[in-house]
């Protein structure tokens, strides 16, 4: 190595420490009033711990120059799995379907027998996960495949369960009458909101359902007479099992196993759809809407389409909510609900199916497992997902881009096939 070169090595090495050096400072600044400062009311004193101070100065200076080294050894060399071989590899699985088999296998038994080895706690919080993987799907159809960034999509999800308790409160309609009817609201409300936003995009389609998703919370918590207010509903009944009364653990394994149902029934269906005629015009839709509409492409249909469609899953889930908590009130469908959608359709990665399933089962499992780390486990889910995002910001796995080669035809072979060669003549 030159003298240059040893130069401009020391050089890059002396910037990345100061800038660790930064990150350091800076992360100890942000938490010095959650992780440092301690006030005891009963005994009114503070109590500094400047030990967890160190540790996060510590911590985060070597995990920067850890993702600095890995960064920069990433723009070096050349990507090990180029998008050639991903599809090479994807073509000998399609061909070769004994290389996943195993592993398809030994998930499906681990999904089946899982209530029977775990406890109603653990099948409980499984529950949970599931639900936000319909969640996830509904909404990659809106934001992933058609491009339409809704951030008010909770409202699909609250009209769902306030569809099941108010008609089984006024009506007495059982679970299973409740979910298609859940659904068709919840469409019926995807429709009226595509309406007013067809002519949005971007951030102003943003707002928009961000706006329209309050309203929904703000008419749920203050029209007492039609929704009773922030005192919600309570005792609404869990799904039957032919007649049958079931326990507590008996109703939370039977929503569990629904629930897998449901996922199996959702992934289907969006995995059809995304490979039919409409899943291509929402791809056309979120690549370029105005050459979509130059092809002859009804764009008001299509965006009708997508928000009817993604709304109809977050209506199920909502009624399957009411079921499994027995007790709905306004707070329970906030803009965080929506966020965390949102979150796991990024990081999972827009229009993926596979990738979908993986971001819901870490982003809500994640949270429930950390709890031994209380005072930390949000600070833990946060650095996982901006590591996440630097890292890898196409998502976990990146939906497969359809390519179309032009294959010119040689000069002289066109020239043959339209006059013919000489010994012809």
């Amino acid at each position: 190595m030159t003298d240059a070169g040893k130069e401009s090595g020391g050089m890059t090495t002396a910037r990345a420490v100061r800038r660790s050096l930064l990150v350091s400072l800076w992360f100890m600044f942000l938490t010095l009033p959650i992780l440092v400062i301690r006030v005891n009311p009963v005994a009114q004193e503070i109590v500094w711990r400047w030990r967890n101070l160190f540790l996060i100065g510590v911590g985060s200076f070597v995990l920067s120059l850890v993702g600095q080294f890995l960064t920069h050894r990433q723009t070096r060399r050349t990507p090990s799995l180029t998008p050639g071989r991903l599809a090479i590899f994807r073509q000998r699985c399609m061909r070769e379907p004994q290389i996943y088999v195993p592993f398809l296998l030994c998930a499906v038994l681990t999904t089946l027998l899982f209530p029977w080895f775990f406890s109603t706690y653990q099948t409980n919080i499984m529950t949970t996960a599931l639900m936000y993987v319909v969640l996830g799907l509904g909404l990659n159809i809106v934001v992933g495949l058609a491009g339409l960034l809704d951030l008010g999509y909770v409202a699909f999800y609250a009209v769902g369960a306030y569809s099941y308790a108010l008609l089984n409160h006024h009506f007495g309609l059982g679970f299973w009458a409740a979910l298609p009817i859940g659904a068709g609201l919840a469409a019926l409300f995807g429709i009226l909101l595509g309406f007013p936003v067809l002519r949005l995009r971007g951030d102003y389609l943003a707002i928009v359902t961000l706006g329209f998703g309050e309203i929904i919370r703000l008419i749920l918590e203050n029209w007492n007479e039609f929704s009773f207010g922030p005192s919600g509903i309570a005792n609404i009944p869990r799904p039957g099992f032919f007649g049958l009364d079931l326990s507590l653990a008996g109703a939370t394994v039977y929503l569990y196993y629904l629930m897998i149902g449901l996922v199996l029934f959702t992934i289907f269906v969006v995995n059809r759809l995304q490979n039919s005629r409409i899943g291509r015009a929402w791809i056309a839709l979120r690549e370029d809407e105005l050459a979509c509409q130059a092809m002859g492409i009804d764009k008001t249909r299509t965006k009708l389409t997508a928000f009817a469609l993604g709304a109809t899953w977050a209506g199920m889930v909502g009624v399957i909510f009411a079921a499994k908590t027995t007790f709905i009130n306004p707070p329970s469908f906030t803009f965080l609900e929506s966020a965390m959608i949102l979150a796991i359709v990024v990081l999972g990665g827009m229009g993926s199916i596979a990738g979908v399933v993986i971001a819901a089962l870490v982003l809500i499992l994640l949270p429930e497992y950390l709890r031994a780390f209380a005072e930390y486990r949000m600070l833990l889910f946060g650095a996982v997902l901006v590591i996440m995002m630097i890292f890898r910001p196409q998502g976990l796995i990146s939906s497969a881009r359809r390519a179309y080669k032009f294959m010119p035809v040689p000069v002289a072979a066109g020239r043959n096939k339209r006059h013919g060669t000489a010994a012809d003549h």
